[in-house]
């Protein structure tokens, strides 16, 4: 199933710019026009021209994810996401400790940007947590770090899909029905998984209890941006 070329994006679905530079990041977004509106910049353009992109894409009307994962003292982090509250942009990641949390939601008070608390990268398997000198598996430290988001009032989490349907569940316990449940790690069927440990497909994500999907070299990759966004779009439009 495909979009409709005259329905507005799916603000459900997240275009990841891990590229290296800002002008390669713009040539994806055309290349991505009328399929995708809301965009993740990460670390590789954090380090070159990210936020100059960022107010570009927030001028043009288009949503923005800031997923540079913020883990300072208190009054570090608290200080930088009230410069970051100003851009404008939508969504910003901090690491799920309690003190770094907090400060965030600090920062951001009285903005549109909302805060989420990253648990355990979908990379990391379980023998990747043991050697960190966890002895929870990834969904125990993922669920310990949801109740410790939960509490410190933050917008939402990042989670691999594979803890989605348990975020849900936690969050609504909690009664969070507006959690925000952003999941990267997601892959169409067939797809080759790269360096996700703990991935699923745009549908199982959704049903599973995803707000958002991250999808980047599905997407970033493929022959037709665009096509391939909208593919993805489809599977997920009646859910």
């Amino acid at each position: 199933m495909t979009l409709n070329p005259n329905r507005a994006p799916d603000p459900r679905l997240i275009c990841a710019l891990d590229v290296e530079t800002a002008d390669e990041a713009r040539r994806l977004v055309e290349r991505t026009d009328g399929a995708v509106g809301f965009f993740k910049i990460g670390l590789q353009l954090f380090a070159t021209d990210g936020m100059t992109l960022a107010r570009e894409l927030k001028s043009e009307g288009r949503q923005v994810f800031l997923d540079w994962k913020l883990h300072d003292i208190g009054a570090t982090v608290q200080k930088a996401a009230a410069v970051l509250a100003g851009s404008g942009c939508d969504l910003l990641t901090v690491h799920a400790r309690p003190q770094v949390m907090a400060a965030a939601m600090r920062g951001v008070e009285g903005s549109g940007l909302k805060v989420l608390g990253v648990t355990v990268l979908t990379s990391l398997t379980t023998e990747d947590v043991a050697a960190d000198d966890h002895s929870l598996s990834p969904a125990e430290l993922v669920e310990h770090r949801v109740r410790q988001a939960l509490d410190a009032g933050v917008h939402g989490v990042v989670a691999s899909p594979h803890e989605a349907a348990r975020v849900r569940y936690l969050a609504y316990e909690a009664g969070r029905e507006d959690f925000l449940i952003v999941t990267p790690g997601v892959r169409p069927a067939g797809a080759a998984l790269d360096d996700q440990a703990r991935a699923a497909t745009p549908a199982q994500a959704i049903r599973d209890g995803a707000t958002h999907l991250v999808v980047g070299r599905p997407i970033t990759g493929a022959e037709n941006p665009r096509a391939a966004a909208q593919a993805i779009a489809g599977e997920i439009a009646l859910l």
